[in-house]
């Protein structure tokens, strides 16, 4: 796999030496990665395709013998799937790293300690577990926050609102991988100690519970389930729903959105059939003038 237009250097006669590899080339590297993450997607590598054209620039910095740079393409072609800032943007710069110490292996004529096997075993490792915190914290956190902020806007029919939450969103992904692959590279193996550090354990505990907060203002603000149910006792009327606010306002959207996760994690995430099946039911107790 290649840029277009460029071919594998000819290292006969040149300075086999590995190039020293700077913070600018790791951020090069994510950047590529970032914006060619899902492109080139393969139902047998995945994503790898997408992270060996991230890594060409710092390959061919390391790799002056054609034969080492096609071993390192094929090294880094292997299956690959990961989330795209958490996991990509630490393995990005992990990646960059242990290239460069196998390649100062190989010029050094070492032994070779840093393997093709842990080299993809500490990424297949890693992938996983990576991707898991970064759905969660960006995918399931940080982006509602940015979207609650600007619901408003957009129920006053404000371009921004729509317009807010991708800018702002689509800018802290680029921000965090590009720290992740600086920290990645610097760290180097050991770059799996950020992950476990106290600090980022703290801040991804309070982006959770941030996020069981907005999803809780996002329930109660936007989700519209009220009850009609009126009834008379000794010559009062009472009101159902005046009767639920003075207990818990908010208490039949809180129902429902608690039905609906009870129903995911019973039957699984099947969307369609959950709207379905909310949909008679409400329909339902709504003809009966319930709800």
């Amino acid at each position: 796999m290649q840029d277009k237009g460029n071919k594998l250097p000819n290292a006969s006669g040149s300075n086999l030496e590995p190039e020293q590899i700077t913070s600018k080339d790791v951020s090069k590297s994510y950047i590529r990665w970032h914006f060619a993450n899902e492109i080139p997607h393969s139902f047998d590598r995945y994503l790898a395709a997408s992270l060996l054209w991230a890594m060409m620039p710092i390959l061919r910095k390391l790799y002056k013998d054609d034969e080492a740079l096609r071993a390192a393409y094929k090294r880094q072609l292997l299956f690959f799937n990961t989330q795209l800032t958490w996991g990509g943007g630490i393995i990005t710069g992990l990646m960059s790293s242990m290239e460069q110490e196998r390649a100062r292996e190989e010029y050094n004529r070492e032994e070779i300690k840093m393997t093709d096997d842990l080299m993809y075993n500490t990424k297949a490792g890693l992938m996983g577990a990576l991707a898991g915190i970064g759905d969660s914290i960006d995918s399931g956190t940080i982006q509602y926050i940015f979207i609650a902020i600007a619901i408003p806007w957009a129920q006053h029919g404000s371009a921004l609102g729509a317009l807010f939450p991708f800018v702002c969103f689509a800018t802290y992904q680029v921000l965090i991988g590009l720290f992740f692959a600086r920290q990645g590279f610097t760290r180097g193996r050991n770059a799996t100690t950020l992950m476990q550090s106290s600090g980022i354990q703290n801040i991804i505990d309070l982006l959770s519970i941030l996020g069981l907060f907005m999803m809780g203002i996002l329930a109660g603000n936007y989700v519209k389930v009220s009850s009609s149910l009126t009834f008379h006792l000794s010559g009062r009327e009472f009101n159902i729903q005046e009767t639920l606010n003075s207990i818990l306002p908010g208490m039949l959207p809180l129902a429902v959105v608690l039905g609906v996760y009870w129903y995911y994690t019973k039957k699984g995430l099947k969307v369609t059939r959950a709207l379905i099946w909310l949909t008679v039911i409400l329909g339902v107790l709504a003809a009966v003038r319930i709800l």
